[in-house]
């Protein structure tokens, strides 16, 4: 009898783009980001298979996060990944609720980034010892197995799981029928890659124009630096667009609550279908405050609420009306599932975060659980999509039209090539 596949040891990798010498990716909170990613690779006793995962920040700080990943993958050595996926709810709570490294927590900040990384990589594993696209793993799970990859804890006020069950089963009888529709015309997207602050008009207008031949008609930008500049910025892209496309946009929590409603207000007359993140992304009760001043427009957020209970509160306060869940913010798969869960039951659509390195390549998968699994409509929602470096990971998405094609590649997408490593490891 041959061996259990086994996790034997791991490599991290500290990863940065110098996407600021083009200000790829700026916005009034961060001018100048270098899109960077801690990556881990976790080895087995089968050198076909390894587990791949990561989480994305914008440059300094990045080294804090492998660090803080080689304490978590450390606790995974010589598990077997039967084991630890056996009932994957334990799983995420020894690698966020470590008694040592609880005090630097919990599930939140530097380690629950790390958290993420790990958590991915023991996915993108399990979805490749089974050949199968991780979206396609979750999706061939009963509500039950689904179920027990979710911690409940603190959740119950809110979400029991028995009310998750109920969501779960009422979705089941569709779900091929779901699946047949992404095969066939993929996931919708909005994209942000015409809008990032540091463009001029002229290269707004081209990206615009180009984005909008390729299929799009969902086109965020970037505002809060200077109301005049966003006002006729908007006015180009509105005029760009046309009066059919949606436009969302986002201040990237620059504002304080009395500011936000009194800029958002000023720039309603473009018809933003969302205002995403207009205050300090902690800040519930603002945040309920602006969605209230500034209805029927909606309130978005969500790519830096540290965790489940964050999602909750927000969710019942109804401070957040469109849900950005970040693959990397959130522990690992596990936690997205449970943040799905409590969308539904709060009637709350998710259009995932997906701006950065790699990012687009995680939400593709989360996406298309939330439509087969878990909503059971593409109605109201739509996945982010940037353009950008796409070229370093060996799997990288598929876009038709504006929309995200389901993945075929066995694992959970975020494989970096050889020449990513070699070009672009930051030195320790």
């Amino acid at each position: 009898m041959p061996a259990p596949l086994t996790i034997t040891e791991f490599d991290t990798y500290d990863l940065r783009f110098p996407t600021s010498q083009h200000l790829d990716g700026s916005d009034a909170m961060n001018p100048d980001p270098d899109y960077s990613a801690a990556y881990v690779v976790l080895r087995t006793n089968s050198r076909d298979l390894c587990g791949h995962g990561m989480t994305f920040t914008i440059g300094r700080g990045n080294e804090l996060c492998v660090e803080a990943i080689i304490s978590l993958a450390s606790l995974l050595v010589d598990q077997p990944l039967e084991a630890l996926m056996r009932r994957p709810v334990e799983l995420y709570r020894r690698i966020t609720a470590d008694s040592q490294l609880r005090w630097v927590g919990p599930e939140k900040g530097v380690i629950h980034l790390a958290a993420a990384a790990v958590l991915n990589a023991v996915w993108d594993l399990w979805a490749r010892s089974r050949g199968t696209p991780l979206w396609r793993l979750v999706c061939e799970m009963t509500p039950e197995e689904f179920c027990d990859c979710v911690d409940f804890r603190y959740l119950a006020d809110a979400l029991t799981p028995a009310q998750a069950l109920e969501i779960l089963r009422g979705q089941a009888a569709g779900k091929e029928a779901r699946i047949e529709r992404l095969l066939e015309s993929g996931y919708p997207s909005y994209t942000t890659s015409a809008g990032w602050l540091g463009y001029g008009d002229d290269a707004l207008r081209d990206k615009c124009r180009d984005l909008k031949a390729r299929g799009w008609s969902h086109f965020k930008i970037k505002v809060g630096r200077d109301l005049a500049d966003d006002l006729r910025r908007c006015r180009v892209l509105r005029d760009e667009m046309g009066g059919e496309a949606r436009m969302m946009i986002d201040a990237n929590q620059v504002w304080d609550v009395p500011q936000a409603i009194e800029w958002i207000r000023a720039l309603a007359r473009f018809e933003p279908w969302f205002v995403e993140e207009p205050t300090h992304p902690d800040d519930i009760l603002g945040h309920r405050a602006i969605a209230r001043a500034i209805a029927p427009l909606r309130v978005a957020t969500g790519e830096m609420c540290h965790n489940r209970i964050m999602f909750k509160q927000f969710m019942e306060a109804g401070a957040m009306q469109v849900c950005q869940l970040d693959s990397c913010r959130l522990g690992g798969v596990n936690e997205v599932m449970a943040v799905l869960l409590l969308a539904a039951r709060f009637g709350v659509p998710v259009c995932p975060h997906a701006g950065g390195v790699g990012l687009c390549e995680y939400v593709q998968h989360l996406s298309m659980i939330d439509y087969v699994c878990v909503s059971g409509s593409v109605e109201g929602r739509v996945a982010e999509y940037s353009d950008h470096l796409h070229e370093h990971v060996h799997d990288p998405v598929v876009m038709k039209d504006g929309c995200y094609m389901p993945p075929e590649a066995p694992g959970y997408g975020v494989r970096f090539t050889g020449a990513a490593l070699d070009g672009y490891s930051h030195p320790r």
